[in-house]
Order: C-alpha cells, then sequence, then structure tokens
C-alpha cells in the first residue's frame, strides 16, 4: 500500500463538501473526536449564510463522508432538504457533544 494513509486536521477544515450530484453544500469548520478511541465521531460542516457571515454549523457523521479526488472535496449522501432539518448550531455556541447529542445526530441521518 502506498501513499499517506492519514492526514492532519488542519487540512481537512476548509475542505468543501459536496451532496452526491456534486453540488457544493459548504466547507468543514472542524472535527469531533472521540476522547475514548481516538476516532474522528463528526465533521462539523459549516452551511448557510452569505459570505461566510450567519452560518450555521452541522456536526455530520464522519462515516457519512468519502473523498472524491475528482472534487477535491468529501461528499456526502445527504439531500439539501435533510441537511436544513439537520441538529446545528450558531458558531461559537457548540453544545456539549454528549451520548445524547450523538443519538440526536446519528438518527437524524440513519444511522442510530
Amino acid at each position: 500500500m502506498s501513499g499517506n494513509l492519514v492526514i492532519s486536521s488542519s487540512k481537512v477544515e476548509g475542505t468543501a463538501v459536496y451532496n452526491g450530484n456534486g453540488e457544493k453544500l459548504g466547507s468543514i469548520d472542524d472535527l469531533k473526536i472521540d476522547k475514548r478511541s481516538g476516532l474522528v465521531r463528526y465533521a462539523v460542516l459549516e452551511f448557510g449564510g452569505f459570505l461566510g457571515i450567519g452560518t450555521d454549523r452541522y456536526p455530520i457523521p464522519w462515516k457519512l463522508l468519502t473523498y472524491d479526488t475528482n472534487l477535491q472535496g468529501y461528499v456526502v449522501p445527504i439531500a439539501l432538504p435533510q441537511l436544513e432539518n439537520a441538529p446545528r448550531y450558531v458558531e461559537g455556541q457548540a453544545p456539549e457533544y454528549s451520548d445524547d447529542y450523538g443519538r440526536k445526530i446519528d438518527g437524524h441521518y440513519g444511522l442510530a
């Protein structure tokens, strides 16, 4: 196996996220890592607003993201209406990522 098998979080943050039709949904603002396992649990998508103003943050289960080398971004199997109704928060007001909050996120995306 050749190539780098890991990537720095600083390289992931700012990466574009697209839906299955190739439409840009936003970009990754942050990663949420499970303290116990050390695995990335959620990518926080910055979405909405205008020119970065008034954008909300949408945690998306990491396992839903697939990197597409042609788009140079991540692709998620999420339709816009599903994203618009997803759990979200305003920048700087992140909720506690408790087990209950994780179940809410995962349940919204059909992973619970």
